[in-house]
């Protein structure tokens, strides 16, 4: 009978999902580490998992592990590597976060733009004379430059078309497949794009090295916004910080962060004009329970040979063949 470890705290609906599954045993464990699943890892056949690191150390410990199934659609924390060295498959969610992680985007492109913080400051601390600063920027007529055109940079596009911007978008790989035809303008070369922008988006996959850094700093627009909530590292921290206290980025919306929850010495938190979130687009109370049935979905598929081949992330590598 296959047991199943769920790792970090999951939506009712989809713990009632697993509970009722036939031929499953399941242990809860809702601290969000990998300290507290790792010691018992040994006894899993599936592992279902939030957003916590999988090292290759505790995969090695994993001796009837099966499947890991991720709680979203990243697995940047899941060492894939040790998974296909030992023939077990990770499986992801399907379009379940898009819309809602593009509507974070959204909220934080418009209250960065208009100084959010700052206003509610000056309210309920003063001065009310902030006002006549006009740091708030209208958003009509001006350059969005979306970074990564998948599903979340789509339907921020669609969104924020709303409010009458010029919109583009950077995507290397889909310049490479073809354009998606009735899509933004798309920008051909980063650095120009940079400097064409009045606000950037970022909801490009991360990379092996950060995306923005100081040298793409240096060719924006001063005052540009800036938000992310792709992963943190595509954009530098180091240089972020630099261009805020510069001037050279005026305002900036963070959901993510190179270090999380981010140490208490960040200076991100110092800056008034930088809209701060933990890691949250896409964990709205709807999303949380798609995110729960889908991954606790993708378990119970999966024992029964019906798993979706289009969400193994290592389906090639390891050789899997369910539901070819």
């Amino acid at each position: 009978m296959p047991h199943v470890i769920v790792a970090g705290k999951l939506h009712p609906a989809g713990r009632a999902l697993l509970d009722a599954a036939p031929g499953l045993t399941v242990r809860y464990i809702e601290e969000v580490s990998e300290e507290s699943y790792a010691p018992h890892i040994h006894e899993a056949d599936a592992l279902l998992i939030r957003t916590q690191p999988m090292s290759a150390a505790t995969v090695s410990k994993a001796e009837n592990l099966k499947i890991v199934s991720r709680h979203g659609v990243g697995y940047d924390a899941v060492d894939v590597g040790a998974l296909n060295e030992r023939g077990i498959a990770l499986v992801v969610c399907g379009d379940v976060n898009s819309y809602s992680v593009a509507e974070h985007a959204c909220m934080m492109i418009l209250a960065a733009s208009k100084r959010a913080l700052r206003g509610d400051a000056s309210v309920r601390t003063g001065p009310w004379g902030w006002r006549n600063s006009l740091e708030s920027q209208d958003l009509r007529g001006r350059n969005l430059l979306i970074l990564g055109y998948g599903r979340i940079g789509r339907h921020t596009a669609e969104m924020m078309s709303g409010f009458s911007m010029n919109i583009r978008a950077f995507d290397p790989y889909l310049l490479g497949q073809g354009w998606p035809e009735g899509a933004v303008a798309p920008a051909e070369d980063l650095i120009e794009a940079l400097r064409w922008a009045d606000v950037i988006s970022v909801s490009a996959p991360k990379a092996e090295k950060p995306l923005i850094d100081t040298k793409e700093f240096a060719v924006m627009k001063d005052g540009v916004v800036i938000v992310n909530t792709a992963r943190g590292g595509i954009v530098d921290e180091s240089a972020l910080i630099a261009a805020l206290a510069s001037g050279k980025v005026g305002a900036a919306g963070l959901d993510v962060f190179e270090q999380e929850p981010p140490a208490d010495e960040n200076p991100l938190r110092t800056f008034d004009q930088v809209i701060l979130s933990p890691h949250i687009a896409g964990v709205t109370e709807g999303a949380s329970e798609r995110m729960a049935l889908s991954s606790a979905q993708n378990i119970i598929d999966f024992f029964g040979e019906r798993v979706d081949p289009s969400l193994i992330v290592n389906r090639r590598e390891i050789g899997l063949t369910l539901g070819a």
